[in-house]
């Protein structure tokens, strides 16, 4: 229930909406298995397997799991089918296979395959913050969030949200680094990626390298601007932080992950809440940590 990225957006309305309200509308859009000729098919799922609810409300906070399975029929099976055809068809006719029919055995194999290939499931967690109004998606990349976001508000009718971080935040990062401006509970870490503003987009990534070495302040002096910053916040997390302000490979401390360590293991759905419960809580402080720093909620 630990997530390890997060995509952050902003409510630009209140979302007047209770978690059985919420069931309920998830529930007309709830995943379906794929049907035979299906490529694939994603709908909402509950977020705890113990669970069958589709919403888990904690804290004033609404968690929910968007299912994605997808087919699994590689292009190389397909193409082997294809000339072992398309020579079958060519040695008893005696005249090439033309590009048409080429085209119509293709989608007749896929057709064929389809009901035979294995399936993957794949699942994006994502959590509404009433309160805060927030909503903050577990997903490394845009496409990923962008697909969640999309599923509900195609499920609840509308979604008022925008990205809370509108504008790059490179300067920023640079200027932490550069002029050792770091906010306060924030500590550097040794992990940082350096872009040239040039055409040349020159790029330089350090590993395990103090980042207030005179190595690294060359770079930073030559112009070049921070576009991922690992730190450390508040002894609480670490991340690696990204200049479209993608919070990446987030990991939270053994201190937090330990304490609910007392409930018993046999309580799995309360200790999946409690999980829950402080794992939101400190990323909605993270981010608004992050947000004060850097001035995100005062963009135009």
């Amino acid at each position: 229930m630990w997530f390890k990225n997060l995509k952050v957006y902003t409510l630009t309305q209140t979302l007047n909406i209770s978690a059985e309200e919420l069931e309920d509308q998830l529930a007309q859009s709830s995943f379906r298995p794929c049907g035979n000729q299906d490529m694939a098919s994603m709908g909402w799922a509950p977020p705890f397997k113990q669970g069958s609810s589709l919403v888990h409300a904690g804290d004033g906070k609404l968690l929910i799991s968007l299912k994605k399975q997808e087919r699994i029929l590689p292009a190389a099976v397909v193409n082997a089918e294809l000339e072992e055809r398309v020579e079958k068809i060519e040695q008893e006719t005696g005249s090439p296979v033309g590009k048409k029919t080429k085209q119509d055995l293709k989608q007749e194999i896929i057709h064929q395959l389809l009901p035979k290939s294995f399936t993957r499931d794949s699942y994006t967690l994502g959590f509404i913050s009433l309160k805060d109004n927030l909503v903050i998606v577990d997903a490394a990349n845009d496409g990923k969030a962008e697909a969640f976001l999309a599923h509900l508000r195609k499920s609840i009718g509308s979604l008022p949200v925008v990205p809370l971080a509108r504008r790059s935040i490179s300067a920023d990062l640079t200027d932490w680094l550069k002029n050792d401006s770091l906010p306060e509970d924030i500590t550097l870490l040794e992990e940082a990626e350096f872009k040239s503003p040039d055409e040349d987009g020159a790029i330089i990534k350090c590993k395990h390298q103090a980042l207030d070495a005179e190595e690294v302040q060359l770079h930073l002096s030559s112009g070049k601007l921070v576009q991922k910053l690992a730190i450390e916040w508040d002894e609480t997390l670490s991340t690696l932080l990204q200049e479209d302000f993608s919070i990446k490979r987030l990991k939270f401390s053994d201190v937090i992950r330990e304490q609910n360590e007392d409930i018993p293991k046999d309580q799995q759905l309360a200790r999946l809440d409690a999980d829950f419960c402080l794992m939101a809580a400190e990323a909605v402080r993270l981010v608004k940590a992050l947000d004060q720093a850097l001035k995100l909620s005062e963009q135009d």
